[in-house]
């Protein structure tokens, strides 16, 4: 239920789809699991887990929802070397040279046969559909991931107009300010994490972790050019994260003072406490976001 990433995406058009007609659109794009003969699958699950029989999981007009993708794992180096013992075999017995168009034939031929027999891996992706915010938030560390959820949602829904999120003064430039200012403005606060980069092509790339980042050592390297790309902050008391140069947060961890809040619902009905959760999250992340708006200046806006 608690989301760990943000890769933030901002709709051009306001998101009028109401809870029913998401869940209807989403139904048509289900997840199967994988056949003998799929490589992949790719489709909507229940927003809740195991524990909702809902596509759509809703409140407050925030709509939570995810995929599930599942991979056969087959190892390349098994597919060669399988791959290199048959094509030895036809050049041996037929004195001449395979050729690419059959190789690529028979490296089908020989993944079809081992499909059945390889291992599945199963994943998740959630997004939070948040119409307030007009964005889109995806749990994900992978941009690519997220675009991948965001693509499905568009061809369930047949058109999403969303952006990736940009501010119109470069993340970079602000971070980079913060330290050499000692502190990031209210209510956030940094942490001992920074990684530091070159603008130039010929630059390198610094990390400091557990280190007390207004220290000369680290001021140093701001002054040969180099500026924050991720930065490790605390929201008030109830989030640790780090902010990246591309809008996105990664890492994310509630506090356990305030996951707390939601005690008093108990263990006992599990929907109702992923009910309460979502909704405890959903405030707090929204808290977030209206708060790095506020700190990072304006939304680019792209059209």
């Amino acid at each position: 239920m608690w989301f760990k990433n943000l890769t933030l995406y901002r709709f051009n058009k306001p998101f009028t789809t109401d809870t029913e007609s998401l869940e209807s659109a989403l139904s048509d794009f289900t997840f199967s699991p994988c056949t003998s003969q799929d490589v992949s699958k790719f489709g909507f699950s229940y927003a809740l887990g195991k524990q909702g029989q809902a596509l759509v999981h809703s409140a407050e007009n925030r709509h939570l929802i995810s995929v599930t993708k599942e991979e056969k794992i087959l190892p390349s180096q098994v597919i060669k070397e399988a791959l290199d013992e048959k094509v030895a075999e036809i050049e041996a017995a037929e004195s001449r040279k395979v050729t690419k168009k059959e190789k690529d034939t028979i490296k089908d031929e020989i993944t079809m046969t081992l499909l059945p027999r390889a291992f599945s891996r199963r994943s998740q992706t959630r997004a939070l559909i948040m119409p307030e915010l007009d964005m889109i938030l995806v749990d994900s560390s992978s941009a690519a991931k997220a675009e991948e959820l965001l693509a499905l949602l568009r061809k369930a829904l047949g058109s999403l107009p969303v952006i990736p999120v940009h501010f119109t003064t470069p993340i970079e430039n602000t971070m980079t300010q913060w330290l050499k200012d000692g502190q990031a403005p209210q209510p956030f606060e940094m942490q001992d994490e920074a990684e530091l980069k070159s603008e130039s092509d010929e630059g390198g790339i610094v990390k400091f972790k557990q280190q007390v980042l207004q220290e000369d050592e680290v001021l140093a390297h701001i002054e040969t050019g180099k500026q924050v790309h991720k930065l490790a902050l605390h929201f008030g008391q109830s989030i640790a994260c780090v902010l990246q140069s591309d809008a996105s947060v990664k890492r994310i961890k509630f506090s356990e003072e305030f996951r707390a809040n939601n005690d008093e619902v108990g263990t006992e009905d599990p929907l109702a406490r992923l009910d309460a959760d979502f909704a405890l999250m959903g405030s707090e992340l929204i808290a977030l976001i209206n708060g790095l708006k506020d700190v990072l200046g304006p939304l680019e806006q792209q059209v």
